[in-house]
């Protein structure tokens, strides 16, 4: 029962990926279910997409987490995780343009935790005169980790832009000066 669950979420996400308005006719077909099936596991697209948003949260949580324990400055602390967030903001690009239509206050509010999270680095940062203060914590951490997300969905596209770059454009946004974010980037194995 777990596994087709799983298979379901996974080929949702890879599915909604590419269309983000497929259907769930569609992820029943992708997933080799009928469709009862998938209603089974989730009664309506708006459960299916909120298990795939917790399931996002948890993990980029579990990486924040971790990193934010660790005894690094903000801006390598930082560059960890964006380094251990990028196959993850792969997985879950998707959420990106669900965050705007019709599932952006669901989605939104799931992120919650996870927000805190980021804006506690960036304030850190900020404390430590690491990251600039032209806006509050709360913004800017919103505004370097939204940068990861856009650049890994637009990887896909042209298939130039990497992790480094993600990494190198949020530090900028941090207001991290150019020579040493590309030091910091370039400095992660």
């Amino acid at each position: 029962m777990m596994e087709t669950r799983d298979r379901i979420l996974d080929v949702a996400l890879a599915l909604l990926g590419e269309k983000p308005d497929a259907g769930m006719g569609e992820i029943a077909a992708a997933a080799g279910v009928v469709r009862r099936t998938v209603y089974d596991h989730f009664p309506s697209r708006l459960d299916l997409v909120r298990t795939l948003t917790e399931r996002a949260v948890a993990e980029m949580t579990a990486v924040l987490a971790e990193v934010n324990a660790s005894d690094a400055k903000a801006d390598a602390a930082w560059v960890e995780f964006i380094a251990r967030l990028w196959p993850v903001a792969h997985r879950y690009r998707v959420l990106l343009a669900l965050r705007r239509g019709e599932y952006g206050e669901t989605i939104h509010g799931l992120l919650g935790p996870l927000d805190e999270l980021l804006a506690d680095l960036v304030k850190r940062g900020q404390d430590d005169d690491v990251f600039a203060r032209h806006l509050p914590a709360a913004l800017l951490s919103q505004l370097a980790y939204g940068v990861v997300f856009a650049i890994a969905d637009s990887a896909l596209e042209n298939g130039t832009l990497d992790a480094r770059a993600a990494t190198i454009t949020s530090l900028l946004m941090l207001g991290v000066p150019e020579k040493h974010a590309i030091a910091l980037a370039d400095d992660r194995p």
